[in-house]
């Protein structure tokens, strides 16, 4: 009898558990970790555009094995729920819909749990509310404060605007000079949004894909940074992947990241949520593409693995 194959939803990827047939025959699982090329976990990752990953550290990295022929797993009994519940999204049918079908995430701590539901959060596609765009998120993993929008300056609130230009639909343009980034999408339209910038010295331009996405990430400084600001010694703590601070309210990624790479190679550069939303339309950072937490979430839920993008010189 074949093995069967386990699906959960984990940081917006479906994970594959796989066993080899030496388990079908009764010798045990032998898919662990480091072996045949699989990551860290032993696992491979799907995205929803079907491409698969493995995992090293905090990091999905493309898997370039050979894919696994794998038939559907039988539809599961839901699990009975537990904390963190969050009602206000279970109502909403739009989300509903986006995880019909989907298992449930057997297995995970409530904080993994509620990341898992928390990529699959769906965009507003309605026309642009400034009181309901950027006010405050109740129903994800941590609570979001509302901005307070009017003291921003306009030209680095969302906006749906017009678009002529050379990109693809799905490709995300930053400008750092006009402290921008634009999503391209179809019919000649796009979304803009504020974001800060590295400041001199930190800035980078090019062209990168989004290798992966995650919901309230970890984020491990470099040491070289811990070297120019002592006072992050203080602020990391031991996690799994090295020194860093957990994802939440005083992780500086914020609600959300994008992890951006150039083929096999990670840039060390993120788009990403902020502690410091009034930075936006400065050029602050240490290079990183930060977005007020609100305009993260949404820009997140419409942009997938593998998206093209490119930074303005």
């Amino acid at each position: 009898m074949s093995a069967p194959i386990r699906r959960l939803f984990l940081a917006g990827f479906t994970v594959l558990a796989l066993a080899s047939a030496a388990h079908a025959q009764g010798r045990g699982p032998v898919a662990e970790s480091g072996i045949d090329g699989f990551g860290d976990d032993g696992q491979l990752y799907q995205d929803q555009n079907g491409a698969l990953y493995v995992r090293r550290g905090d990091r999905y990295l493309p898997y370039t094995g050979r894919a696994p022929v794998v038939r559907p797993a039988p539809q599961a009994a839901p699990a009975p729920q537990s904390a963190p519940v969050y009602a206000p999204e279970d109502e909403d049918p739009t989300v509903q819909r986006r995880q019909a079908g989907a298992p449930p995430a057997e297995g995970l701590s409530p904080i993994e749990a509620a990341k898992a539901k928390a990529v699959l959060r769906a965009p507003d596609d309605g026309p642009i509310d400034y009181a309901k765009a950027y006010g405050p998120i109740t129903d994800d993993v941590f609570p979001i404060q509302a901005f307070n929008y009017k003291k921003m300056n306009p030209a680095f609130l969302r906006q749906e605007i017009a678009y002529s230009g050379p990109y693809e639909p799905g490709t995300i343009i930053v400008d750092p000079r006009a402290h921008q980034l634009t999503l391209v999408e179809p019919g000649g339209r796009a979304r803009r949004y504020g974001v800060g910038v590295g400041k001199q010295g930190f800035s980078w331009s090019g062209t990168a894909t989004v290798n992966s996405k995650q919901a309230w990430p970890d984020w491990y400084p470099p040491k070289e940074m811990i070297a120019r600001s002592p006072k992050l010694a203080s602020e990391v703590d031991k996690l799994q992947s090295g020194l860093g601070v957990a994802g939440g309210l005083r992780n500086p990624l914020g609600a959300r990241a994008m992890y951006l790479w150039q083929g096999n190679k990670d840039t060390l550069f993120r788009i990403h949520g902020t502690l410091e939303p009034f930075s936006i339309g400065k050029s602050v950072s240490s290079g990183c593409i930060r977005m007020i937490n609100q305009d993260a979430i949404d820009l997140f839920s419409r942009v997938n693995v593998g998206s093209k993008v490119v930074v303005l010189n």
